[in-house]
């Protein structure tokens, strides 16, 4: 009777969790559909050199938006998974460290431009995608991520599928009636991102009163520091082959390689939701990924879904070249020659969430940099080795499949070695042994 007991409840939890699952990837679905608007408007909207120069920025925008309240984000997030009423605590903690942290993201910004869009992009431009992404956007995504915390998956959903359509809605409305300048869209986008955050704050945001706590904020530094460090490193090795195609290849090049790099974007949806409910997971039951079945299988499904969904996507351009648009035709004949990419590339996310579920903040951030720096290399070695557009594109393959061998050996190694005494005992029990078996 007892064991039909436990049963039933790991029944219900196994139930619950899909059904949160359910929420989360119907927001990823809806965020799918209209991405895939927003881009195809976009992307045929502006010139292929400048929808480049649109996409590296943006991706600047986003390596800026992690320094912005240097990390804080983190301990939010915990506390609204384990303690609800420091919501508003940490709430305005956040505010605090947003607003101290500015200066930096400032001086940072003014360093990207210099070395990167000068002479090819305006100041104003530019400033207007950064603002979108560092206080717009990240606002947004900051009551995506208290709601995930506090269980309310289909909130946060909504609140992502509101705001795409938002965005979506900006790009055609640029495309119908704007006049076709990087200038005019960047303004159109940060509009478009401050409607989108104003929505998802005043609609969603828990309603709780904003105390100042300094002395919670002081033990909570390291993992801030540590975790927004580590994001730093992970969107700039992540962004980082936008903003080296663009100084090696010029705005032409960083155009295909951004348009062929948003569309590996899409497959990574779906994953980005299911890695929400593993880090909850592991926050909730540290021993749970012990065995290494479980490890690969969960890695296999990963891969196999990025490599289905890429290679849909190149299949129908291949059929149909001009189905998203005549500048999108452009790159359409590259999307199967990078077929592999999206599973080594979401692969390599996933396994850096892992370590940010059990904590090991500073080691994910060395692994990031590690793997940073080696993308780095391999890419400028590639690019100069095979200057055509096709030949370097299929080495990507490649490229990120040496990235994913350093991510996992690195990973699975600080996981296993950081675990917790009950998950290494329970790793050297055989199954039948194990409790609650």
């Amino acid at each position: 009777m007892q064991r039909f007991a436990v049963w039933i409840e790991r029944l219900k939890g196994n139930l619950n969790l899909v059904r949160d699952y359910a929420s989360l990837l119907g927001g990823s679905a809806g965020r799918l559909v209209l991405s895939l608007a927003y881009f195809v408007s976009i992307a045929n909207g502006l010139s292929v050199g400048d929808f480049g120069l649109f996409a590296t920025a943006s991706a600047t925008g986003i390596v800026l938006s992690r320094i912005a309240g240097f990390g804080f984000v983190s301990p939010l997030y915990r506390v609204a998974t384990v303690r609800r009423r420091l919501v508003g605590t940490y709430t305005a903690g956040l505010i605090v460290a947003f607003i101290l942290s500015l200066p930096l993201v400032a001086i940072a910004a003014a360093g990207f431009y210099v070395t990167f869009f000068k002479g090819e992009m305006s100041i104003g431009a530019f400033a207007a995608v950064v603002l979108a992404e560092v206080v717009f956007w990240r606002a947004l995504e900051v009551v995506v991520i208290v709601n995930n915390g506090l269980g309310r998956f289909m909130r946060g959903a909504i609140i992502v599928i509101a705001g795409s359509a938002i965005r979506a809605v900006a790009a055609v409305g640029f495309v119908m009636i704007g006049d076709g300048s990087l200038v005019q869209w960047a303004l159109a986008y940060a509009g478009a991102n401050a409607v989108a955050a104003g929505f998802a704050v005043i609609a969603y945001y828990p309603r709780q009163r904003l105390r100042l706590r300094p002395a919670l904020y002081l033990a909570r530094w390291r993992d801030s520091v540590s975790v927004a460090s580590a994001e730093i490193i992970f969107y700039l090795q992540s962004e980082l082959d936008k903003l080296l195609v663009l100084s090696l290849g010029g705005p032409q090049m960083a155009g295909i390689y951004a348009i062929l790099m948003r569309l590996i974007d899409l497959t990574a949806l779906p994953i980005r939701s299911f890695n929400t409910m593993i880090v909850q997971k592991l926050m909730r039951t540290p021993e749970w990924l012990t065995q290494w079945r479980i490890r690969w299988g969960i890695e296999a499904a990963v891969a196999a879904v990025s490599v289905a969904g890429l290679g849909f996507l190149g299949g129908v351009l291949h059929v149909f070249p001009t189905a998203l648009g005549k500048n999108v035709a452009e790159a359409a004949p590259l999307v199967l020659l990078a077929l592999f990419v999206p599973a080594f590339r979401n692969l390599v996310e996933y396994e850096s969430e892992l370590l940010y579920a059990r904590g090991r903040t500073g080691i994910r951030a060395m692994i990031l940099a590690v793997v940073g720096l080696i993308k780095a290399a391999l890419l400028i070695v590639l690019l100069r080795a095979a200057p055509q557009t096709e030949i370097w594109i299929f080495g990507l393959n490649g490229l990120f499949l040496v990235l994913w061998i350093v991510s996992a050996a690195a990973t699975y190694a600080a996981f296993d070695w950081t675990a917790p005494p009950a998950a290494r005992s329970a790793r050297r029990l055989t199954p039948a042994q194990q409790p609650g078996e």
